[in-house]
């Protein structure tokens, strides 16, 4: 039997993985639908938490810190966009370059390394005082209604015409598609998401550190990765599904690993294990049912020779 703190520790671990979702569905918008290695990820999560953690503990709205977090880290992924598309510079380095940039402009915004927000009222502090399950009903329900709301701007004309950038740029270019603004939009609106992630995982912590965003790019394919090759993704509503659960799935990992007594220090290899895992299971499954038909013809040959 498992103990009531192996219970807890995954209910906190749904938690946490229901704010990652939000994180993930942005690094989906850019590595999936925009075929775009934004890179700019680590730097606007920690854009997010940082706004938000400056901004309420200076008095500021919750809800109102949480946009204007949201706001910020959309710059941040339009200034990566401009870089690529205006600058002319590979997709991979102007991620790299923004990230880095962002570091020194995380620290000026914060004005230091760290702000708490114990004791603080936040947006997510109602939920903290409420039945022991309300938090992942209430983040649940936001989650699945983000994820609907990109089902629906994928299926929007600018959505449409993001989802044929990544596929196919050259021709959508012949057609009379601007893919320059195509894919500042597209990085733009992936960032907005990964810095609400940031912010309301600060005030899940309760608080903001300059090195919060460090290794989020990973976290968040490792989302979608295990969220794609466990649960499947045909079409979009269940590729978005499956990231949301995907997050959902590698926090809980993470937790078993831990209650196993695993190094915190091993986190990061025991991230890139489970990615290389997820990206070899489909060629996995593959192998095995190609081996699998083999098997099978060979035995209707063999009895099918019989028969004569």
């Amino acid at each position: 039997m498992f103990h009531a703190g192996f219970w807890e520790a995954m209910l906190k671990s749904v938690e946490i993985g229901l704010l990652y979702a939000i994180m993930a569905f942005g690094v989906y918008l850019t590595f999936r639908i925009l075929d775009f290695p934004d890179l700019t990820v680590d730097g606007s999560f920690t854009t997010g938490a940082g706004i938000a953690a400056l901004s309420i503990s200076s008095g500021m709205n919750p809800f109102v810190a949480t946009m204007l977090a949201c706001i910020g880290g959309g710059l941040a992924g339009i200034l990566t966009g401009l870089i690529h598309t205006k600058g002319k510079v590979n997709a991979l380095l102007s991620g790299i370059l923004m990230m880095i940039a962002l570091h020194s402009i995380n620290l000026r915004i914060m004005g230091r390394s760290n702000i708490t927000l114990v004791n603080t009222e936040t947006l997510l502090s109602p939920l903290s005082e409420g039945f022991k399950y309300e938090f992942v009903l209430v983040m649940g329900v936001a989650a699945i209604v983000i994820k609907l709301l990109l089902d629906l701007f994928l299926k929007t004309e600018i959505g449409l015409a993001l989802r044929a950038t990544g596929d196919n740029a050259r021709m959508i270019r012949s057609l009379g598609v601007r893919t320059d603004s195509t894919i500042i939009i597209g990085v733009g609106l992936s960032n907005a998401m990964v810095a609400l992630a940031g912010a309301l995982i600060a005030q899940y912590q309760g608080f903001a550190d300059i090195q919060l965003g460090v290794g989020m790019i990973v976290i968040g394919l490792a989302s979608v990765i295990i969220g794609e090759a466990v649960f499947g993704h045909r079409t979009i509503v269940r590729a978005t599904f499956a990231v949301l659960l995907g997050a959902i799935l590698y926090r809980l990992i993470v937790a078993v690993a831990l209650q196993m007594e695993l190094n915190s220090t091993d986190l990061k290899l025991l991230t890139a294990v489970i990615v290389i895992i997820a990206l070899t299971l489909p060629m996995i499954r593959r192998a095995v049912r190609q081996r699998a038909d083999s098997r099978r013809r060979a035995v209707e040959l063999i009895q099918s020779g019989g028969d004569v």
